[in-house]
């Protein structure tokens, strides 16, 4: 390998844009929005400003020049996924429009959409793509599962609960965390509407549901199935069951207990309201059941004839639009379908995608640096961060740091290489699991607690941001440790 050499850089110069001072829709100033001028001033800085540094990478037969950007080009990145994670808290009104969080995503991603352009174009085409086939997957489990209607009021003992989240379950490798967070809310605020103590089941239902079932196939969670569009067999994730098990099983178990406990201490007259109100479970909407059966066999033969990346996103977006054409306004009705949460993902995810190319590619071929390379620092480093920022980017972020350390240019060959596959594992599972440890982990848990706190005789009273981490550092975190113990410590 030749050694790197720095090129100069470019002339610098600035681009301000003006920003409302006030919160659209708002008659006041909002002093949450006093770092977002110089936060623009940063990241208007045009890129092409940036120094590069250019290595020949690979064999020396098929050495290739990679031009190699500074680690401040991480900053659009992290600044982006700093927005994602306040601006939400600190300016609801500002963030509540899909609009400016386009307006946003669009602003931070432009110097690096810029540079790549005129540097790299093949690699922002690559990168593209995975956008692409990662959104077709997500808009079409969200579209076709929103057409499924669960009905019904069943009493909320213990035993139905636990058998609710323990459904849940499953469902999420099939549905998605996000498909099956939606179809399931809903039916577990009306079986538990009577209920006086019922707060711990929806934390519960985060918990479950929409994080750490999803860790069985790449339709479980976005994390693995990029991992699958970058070349992780779609059955690998299979591999993953003993940890599902275990901490399925234990939070199961957990919230059983938890939940005859609160149980005894309902109002006999609550009790009996609940028992009257009792109403078998119907379900409407059985054609979008085989659309995702379609979803999942198009995903399947994708994997096994090397089927072309637009087709299956094709025929997957296809599914969805049936799905549209066939189910009735009823459901999508009943279930307050909208596509305002898919198109927010949609928008943001638009400018993760191009603003990590930089982060990716620093820490594929100077991620041996940074000293994470033992599987359990993985699973906690890949988790610490899924945390706090969204685990798909954070996934990426890591599996391109384990390629980096371990030598191999392709996802898939960490499966061939010493402790790449316990390295693999530990991403996967520390991607996937912490991000149920606050509202911002994962893009289900935010939908589930807005869910849960409308208006109307089903409304739940959910922690706050700080009170839900109590939750998760009380429930989680103790057996986070003792995941990493078993599987990667003593297993190791």
């Amino acid at each position: 390998m030749r050694p790197c050499r720095t090129r100069p850089a470019a002339s610098r110069g600035r681009c301000p844009v003006p920003f409302p001072r006030r919160l659209p829709g708002s008659g006041r100033t909002a002093p949450t929005f006093a770092i977002l001028p110089a936060f623009l001033a940063i990241l208007l800085t045009p890129v092409l400003a940036w120094a590069e540094e250019s290595c020949g990478c690979g064999d020396a037969a098929e050495a290739v020049a990679v031009v190699i950007p500074p680690v401040y080009a991480v900053l659009p990145f992290v600044l982006l996924l700093l927005a994602i994670a306040v601006l939400p808290l600190a300016a609801p009104h500002f963030w509540e429009r899909n609009r400016n969080k386009a307006l946003v995503a669009a602003v931070v991603s432009l110097p690096i959409l810029a540079y790549y352009l005129a540097s790299d174009v093949p690699r922002l085409l690559e990168t593209l793509e995975d956008y692409v086939g990662f959104i077709a997957l997500l808009w079409s489990l969200y579209t076709i599962s929103g057409g499924i209607v669960l009905r019904g009021n069943l009493t909320a003992r213990p035993g139905t609960n636990t058998a609710f989240l323990a459904v849940g379950a499953v469902l999420a490798n099939v549905f998605g965390t996000t498909g099956a967070s939606m179809l399931l809310i809903r039916p577990m605020l009306r079986t538990n509407q009577d209920r006086a103590h019922k707060t711990h089941t929806f934390v519960f239902f985060i918990f479950i549901v929409s994080n750490i079932a999803g860790s069985l196939t790449p339709l479980g969670d976005p994390p693995l199935y990029m991992g699958f569009l970058k070349g992780i067999p779609f059955t690998w994730t299979l591999g993953l069951w003993p940890e599902w098990l275990l901490m399925n099983a234990l939070l199961l178990g957990l919230y059983y207990v938890w939940d005859r406990r609160a149980f005894a201490r309902e109002a006999p007259e609550d009790v009996a309201r609940d028992i009257a109100d009792n109403q078998p479970v119907g379900i409407d909407g059985w054609v979008n059941v085989g659309l995702i059966v379609g979803v999942l066999a198009t995903i399947v033969v994708s994997g096994q004839v090397g089927l072309n990346g637009f087709v299956r996103d094709g025929i997957m977006v296809g599914l969805g639009l049936a799905s549209l054409a066939l189910t009735p306004k009823a459901n999508h009705v009943a279930n307050g379908f909208t596509f305002n949460a898919i198109v927010e993902v949609g928008v943001l995810f638009l400018g993760i995608f191009i603003t990590m190319v930089p982060a990716l590619v620093l820490l594929q071929y100077r991620g041996g640096e940074l000293g994470v390379t033992r599987p359990w620092q993985y699973f906690w480093a890949a988790g610490g961060l899924s945390s706090f920022l969204d685990n798909t980017p954070t996934y990426l972020t890591f599996l391109a740091l384990a390629q980096g350390s371990t030598g191999v240019t392709r996802a898939v060959d960490l499966l061939a290489s010493a402790d790449g596959g316990a390295i693999l594992r530990a991403i996967s599972l520390g991607a996937v699991f912490m991000g149920a440890n606050t509202y911002i982990g994962n893009g289900p848990n935010f939908m589930v607690k807005a869910i849960a706190e409308e208006k109307g005789p089903t409304r739940v009273a959910m922690p706050s941001f700080g009170g839900y981490m109590l939750y998760s550092a009380a429930i989680l975190i103790p057996l986070f440790v003792l995941v990493s113990v078993v599987f990667f410590v003593l297993g190791a």
